[in-house]
């Protein structure tokens, strides 16, 4: 069964002149002469010459769009426009069949909301094709990039009894008849009767484990699933989606946001290396579907401009406080282009403010640092002043917010009074407070949400078209 060629190697370089065996799926049969044959590694089809007077009527037949085939022929220059190299069939065998009158992606264009319908078979189409394989590599340079800095690739837990960002939007885990689930004396539910012996959920964020690595490992980083219970049906959201969570023993915010800043430029160079068709593909799709929009909404860069952008400039670094200062006073604010207007200190950023720092002011990303800790997690670093933790966030043009991460609180006293000032109790995290009390460090980290990563590098429009299977409120099928 593996005796075949891959379409991309064949099309890169294929020796004519010799016997191939191809495999794949039917995109069109032309005039019964012509098929147009594609196996995923590859957005480019390889066309297939069928003898059609001396091939069986009743095989033609059965070469429908859909269909799996196998082809053995000889690889001979192509005298058609389009590609170089073209497939004379000697022999065809259909693997699977495909009812033309059932296959739902004919050959024309499909509105992506219906693709989601169908997410199923959506892979087979250009623009997923495009997508997945760009997603694959991105998650390979991931990997590259920290195996190559001597990172320890640590598994946090899925299940867990922590919310790791104190909102309270977990999902539950539980294996207790939900209609009838056991009771104490007082009519709470009583948890220690369930698997766990006490109330779980699907993880948050694998950072508070991953601190814990990286206080004997040094540098450690996650790449795993996580889950957010919250009722947002936006173009940014999803109930569950990947996270990349390195942490980082002995750094400050000044290294964690070169790392992150590394780590971007890295694995956005990586894809476009390796991925240069797709990127390009993605490109020229990106610009038609914005030649319906009009003029001012229409982004002033491509999207390999875009990306090469993110390549060439260096991050600009700028506090919170000076982030405030020329939002207020900037023209948008004043003439009221904001939906949500900045008025004083302490607002707490929106996407259109973020994107208007990237996109208009700095032309270039921007790293904000130094938030007022009222709007951030209780496990970041308090600055002297009393108002302000050791926070960083990167901001992308035409996504805003990538990464959001911190140097993290290593003074046990400080920890616990915010702690209890927010409300979190700590004889749960006394596993998580002991790294305080037995050789602290100072240490830093930071989240990049792997599909926001995924919908910058492919320019889709929504994080829905960038994760195989989307599970969103109301949605998990497939």
């Amino acid at each position: 069964m593996s005796q075949r060629t891959k379409i991309k190697a064949l099309l890169a370089g294929g020796q004519t002149g010799t016997e191939v065996t191809v495999k794949g799926w039917v995109r069109t049969f032309r005039n019964n002469q012509f098929i147009a044959l594609n196996d995923g590694s590859t957005n480019n089809n390889l066309q297939i010459v069928v003898d059609f007077q001396n091939t069986d009527e009743a095989l033609l037949k059965r070469i429908t769009t859909g269909a799996a085939i196998a082809v053995t022929g000889q690889l001979i220059e192509s005298l058609g426009k389009g590609q170089t190299v073209e497939v004379k069939a000697t022999s065809i065998e259909i693997l699977g069949d495909s009812d033309p009158e059932k296959y739902p992606l004919q050959p024309k264009k499909h509105s992506l909301e219906f693709l989601r319908e169908i997410a199923h078979l959506r892979f087979r189409t250009n623009t997923f094709g495009a997508v997945f394989r760009v997603r694959n590599s991105l998650a390979f340079a991931v990997h590259k990039f920290f195996q190559e800095q001597g990172f320890v690739y640590l598994h946090t837990p899925i299940i867990t009894a922590s919310d790791a960002e104190g909102a309270g939007e977990m999902f539950h885990v539980t294996n207790f008849d939900i209609g009838n689930p056991p009771r104490t004396e007082s009519g709470e539910v009583d948890f220690k009767q369930d698997f766990f012996g006490r109330a779980a959920n699907l993880t948050v964020s694998g950072q508070l484990e991953g601190e814990l690595g990286a206080m004997a490992l040094s540098d450690i980083y996650t790449f795993g699933p996580t889950f957010r219970a919250e009722n947002s049906n936006t173009t940014r959201h999803l109930a569950e989606f990947w996270m990349i969570e390195p942490e980082m023993a002995f750094y400050d915010l000044n290294d964690n946001m070169d790392m992150a800043e590394a780590l971007l430029k890295y694995v956005i160079s990586y894809a476009l290396e390796h991925n240069k068709e797709d990127i390009e593909f993605l490109t020229q799709r990106l610009l038609e579907e914005e030649k319906q929009k009009p003029q001012q909404e229409r982004s002033e860069l491509n999207l390999l401009d875009k990306l090469q952008f993110c390549l060439d400039n260096d991050f600009m670094r700028i506090t919170y406080t000076e982030a405030i200062d020329i939002l207020r006073d900037s023209s948008h604010n004043k003439k009221k282009k904001f939906q949500y207007l900045i008025e004083g200190w302490g607002a707490d950023l929106q996407s259109e403010h973020e994107r208007y720092l990237v996109e208009k002011h700095f032309k270039k990303p921007v790293i904000l640092t130094d938030y007022p800790k009222e709007i951030k997690a209780f496990y970041m670093r308090q600055n002297d002043d009393g108002k302000t933790v050791r926070a960083m966030d990167i901001l992308f043009p035409g996504i805003g917010e990538i990464v959001g991460g911190s140097q993290r609180e290593e003074r046990l006293d400080r920890l616990e009074q915010r702690m209890n000032e927010m409300h979190i109790p700590t004889e749960e995290l006394w596993w998580y407070l002991d790294t305080r009390r037995f050789g602290a460090c100072p240490h830093a980290g930071f989240g990049l949400g792997f599909e926001r990563l995924v919908l910058f590098v492919t320019g889709m429009g929504n994080i829905r078209d960038v994760i195989p299977f989307p599970r969103f409120p109301k949605n998990a099928e497939f």
